[in-house]
C-alpha cells in the first residue's frame, strides 16, 4: 500500500508531433479525431509504406536549433525543440536560473536508429574514413537528455530512462520522485523518439505489430476498434516542466494540472506481449492513484495506451472495465498520431493535460464504435465536452514495463 505524496505542479509543456510544432498545434490535430498517416517515400517497396511523419523538413529544426544541430540526431532535435517551449511556457529562464538545481530526464526507447542504417551504409559503400566521427553521439539514446541539459544550462541529474514505449512516462515518475527527495527544484522532463528506418519498420512489421492497411493509410490506426490490425509508425517529443507545488505558487506560476500520483509495475511474463490477466498494469494504476489519495471512482477520463493491436487493446480495455466500473471516459491519440514510442508517454501525459484544462476529450480516430466486447466508454468521431478533474495516463512497453500518471486539475 503506497502513502499518499504530495501533488507536483506541471508548469511548462512542450509537443512536437504530427499534429505540427508547438502544443496548441497537436492539442488541435487530436481534437480534430483525424489519421495523419501517409505514404513515406523512405519506405519505398517496403510491405509497410507508410508513417506518421512531422509535417516539416529536418532543415527547420536546423535553424530553430542554431549551430548545434550538426552534431545531434534527430531525435536530440526533437528534444531540445520541445524542451525549450515548455520552460518558455513555464516562465523559466535558463540565462539566469539556478542551474545545478534544474535536473533534466528525457526518456528514449530507441535512439538514433536511421542514423545506424546512414552510417553503416556509409561504411559499406564508401569505406571507414566517410563514417562520421560523431556517429555515436548521434545515436545513443542518452544525448537526447544530455543536449537538452546543455542547451539550456541545467546541471543537476541528468537521466534517460528507457522503458520501451514507457519511457517518457517513466521519465515523469522519476522527475516526480526527484522533486520529492529535494534532489532539484525543477525538472525538464519527457520523451523523444525519431526511429523511422527501412530496418525499424521492417523488424516492427516482421514482429506483428504494425497495421498493414496500405491500401487506406488514413484508416490503419484503429485503437479499440473490431478490426484493428496494428499501430503506425511515428515519431516526435513531448516535455513537460514540473516543479513542488509551493514552490510553483511562490514564484506566481500558474500549473498547468497536478501531477498527484504515478504508478510503475513489470508484468515478468513476456519480452512483448502482455499477460492477459494484466495484473501489472493494474498495479501501476492502483498505485498511482493510491499515492495521490484518490479512489477508483474518482477517475473521470482516461488516456489509453491503445496501440491499435489486438492483445494490447483488448488487454487494455478489459483492465479499464474491470478497475474502473463506473465507466470514465477514454481516448487514445494513437490513431491520429500514431504510435512514437519512446515518447508516447509523456506526449500523452501532456495531452491528458490539456483534457483537464480545457475540459474537452478528444475522440479516437478511424473509431465508428469499439468492439462490442469491450466495455468502456470510449469517445468517437468528434470531441466531448466533460469537466475533468483527474484523469489518468496509461503507459505500456516491451519488457513488461507498466506506467500510469494521475493527474488533478491545479
Amino acid at each position: 500500500m503506497s502513502a499518499a505524496k504530495a501533488p507536483v505542479a506541471v508548469t511548462g509543456l512542450g509537443l512536437i508531433t504530427p499534429g505540427g510544432q508547438g502544443t496548441e498545434a497537436t492539442w488541435e490535430a487530436v481534437c480534430a479525431g483525424r489519421s495523419l498517416a501517409t505514404r513515406d517515400a523512405a519506405l519505398d517497396g517496403l510491405p509497410v509504406d507508410f508513417t506518421c511523419r512531422l509535417p516539416f523538413p529536418e532543415e527547420d529544426f536546423d535553424r530553430a536549433i542554431g549551430r548545434k544541430s550538426w552534431r545531434m540526431g534527430r531525435f536530440t532535435k526533437l528534444a531540445v525543440l520541445a524542451a525549450r517551449e515548455a520552460v518558455r511556457d513555464a516562465g523559466l529562464d535558463p540565462a539566469v536560473w539556478q542551474g545545478a538545481r534544474v535536473a533534466t530526464v528525457i526518456g528514449c526507447g530507441m535512439g538514433g536508429t536511421d542514423k545506424w542504417e546512414e552510417q553503416y551504409q556509409r561504411l559499406e559503400r564508401r569505406g571507414p574514413t566517410r563514417v562520421s566521427p560523431l556517429a555515436i553521439p548521434m545515436i545513443v539514446p542518452n544525448l537526447a537528455a544530455g543536449e537538452v541539459a546543455i542547451d539550456l544550462r541545467a546541471r543537476g541529474i541528468s537521466l534517460a530512462p528507457a522503458t520501451a514505449c514507457a519511457s517518457g512516462a517513466t521519465a515523469i515518475a522519476l522527475a516526480r520522485d526527484l522533486l520529492a527527495a529535494d534532489l532539484c527544484d525543477v525538472v525538464v522532463a519527457g520523451g523523444t523518439e525519431a526511429a523511422i528506418s527501412r530496418l525499424s519498420v521492417t523488424s516492427f512489421w516482421r514482429m506483428g505489430a504494425l497495421s498493414v492497411r496500405t491500401d487506406a493509410v488514413a484508416e490503419a490506426s484503429r485503437p479499440f476498434a473490431p478490426d484493428r490490425d496494428g499501430f503506425v509508425m511515428a515519431e516526435g517529443a513531448g516535455v513537460l516542466v514540473l516543479e513542488r507545488a509551493a514552490d510553483a505558487v511562490a514564484r506566481g506560476a500558474r500549473p498547468h494540472a497536478l501531477l498527484a500520483g504515478c504508478g510503475s509495475a513489470s508484468d515478468a511474463h513476456h519480452p512483448t506481449a502482455p499477460p492477459e490477466s494484466a495484473d501489472g498494469a493494474e498495479a501501476a494504476l492502483r498505485t498511482a492513484l493510491e499515492e495521490a489519495g484518490l479512489a477508483t471512482s474518482d477517475v473521470d477520463h482516461v488516456n489509453a495506451h491503445g496501440t491499435s493491436t489486438p492483445l494490447n487493446d483488448a488487454t487494455e480495455a478489459a483492465l479499464i472495465a474491470r478497475a474502473l466500473p463506473h465507466g470514465p471516459s477514454v481516448t487514445a491519440a494513437k490513431g491520429v498520431l500514431g504510435h512514437t514510442l519512446g515518447a508516447a508517454g509523456a506526449i500523452e501525459a501532456a495531452l491528458t493535460i490539456l483534457t483537464i484544462q480545457h475540459h474537452r476529450v478528444p475522440p479516437i480516430a478511424n473509431l465508428p464504435a469499439p468492439a462490442p466486447e469491450f466495455d468502456i466508454d470510449c469517445v468517437t468521431k468528434e470531441s466531448r465536452r466533460q469537466d475533468v478533474r483527474t484523469a489518468v495516463s496509461h503507459s505500456f512497453g516491451f519488457g513488461g514495463h507498466n506506467v500510469v500518471l494521475a493527474f488533478t486539475a491545479a
